[in-house]
């Protein structure tokens, strides 16, 4: 069984897939996935289900779509059943899975060793490890699954390491000297994330790098009147150095136009 959190939510068996078509039901595996080989306490269930305002019922309720998702696994797997993967654990259930099939885990394992790549000067070798792991995502968390409270903190998390793991790719990339090859992308990295400075910084640098002066001039301008009118801030004191520089490349060839991530 693989269970897929980074896009849509799938869990496929065999090779199919087989995810839940309850839209419930699909919630509570989604949240049982993302504590897999961790206890989850019926009040966690109930609380990611109806947030604050459960209902009389809410106990058997939980309990019948543990009891769905018990099924459905019997079902697909009929020569294993369910017993060996969702067990009753006091004060809840847990899923048993291999953390190899969870590609959320998988994507957090190479997150971290791409850093550490990274700091230790392996910039290549970080470059092609964060380029996996950012290679995995198929769209927003759970793009699939109503959100409770619970799966709101997780996905949040989630995206933020997606974020961190863009920038370190990046920021092996630029050590690289990939300047060319990643001014399409930092554009659209910059749609997306239209309030992240250092990735606004990042396609300056590149397009100053690549020869075209009068571009990372204009995606300054750019940058500081989106920040100016969604927040009312200036660039920050990095970025306004970074423009400087820009703007006296020809006068300081030997000085390094550069960003470091903080």
């Amino acid at each position: 069984m693989k269970f897929n959190l980074l896009g849509q939510f799938e869990l496929t068996i065999d090779g199919e897939n087989s995810t839940p078509s309850a839209p419930k039901v699909r919630q509570v595996l989604a949240l049982m996935t993302l504590r897999a080989n961790q206890v989850v306490g019926l009040d966690a269930i109930i609380e990611e289900l109806w947030e604050a305002d459960p209902p009389r019922s809410a106990v058997t309720t939980a309990q019948t779509y543990v009891y769905q998702l018990r099924k459905t696994l019997s079902r697909l797997r009929p020569n294993k059943g369910a017993d060996d993967v969702l067990f009753t654990r006091f004060p809840g259930y847990m899923l048993r899975a291999d953390e190899d099939h969870i590609d959320a885990r998988v994507f957090s394992g190479l997150l971290d060793r791409g850093r550490s790549l990274l700091a230790g000067g392996h910039v290549k070798e970080a470059s092609r490890m964060l380029a996996e792991a950012t290679g995995m995502w198929r769209g927003p968390v759970l793009a699939n699954v109503v959100c409770g409270p619970l799966l709101r903190s997780y996905a949040a998390n989630l995206e933020e390491q997606r974020t961190t793991a863009l920038e370190l790719r990046v920021a092996a990339d630029m050590r690289l000297g990939r300047h060319r090859e990643l001014i399409a992308e930092l554009k659209s990295l910059i749609v997306s994330h239209p309030l992240n400075e250092w990735f606004h910084g990042q396609l300056i640098i590149a397009l100053s790098k690549a020869g075209r002066r009068g571009e990372a001039l204009h995606a300054y301008r750019d940058m500081r009147m989106i920040l100016k009118s969604e927040l009312g801030l200036d660039p920050s004191a990095e970025l306004q150095g970074v423009h400087q520089m820009v703007l006296t490349l020809d006068r300081r060839p030997s000085r390094e136009l550069s960003l470091e991530l903080r």
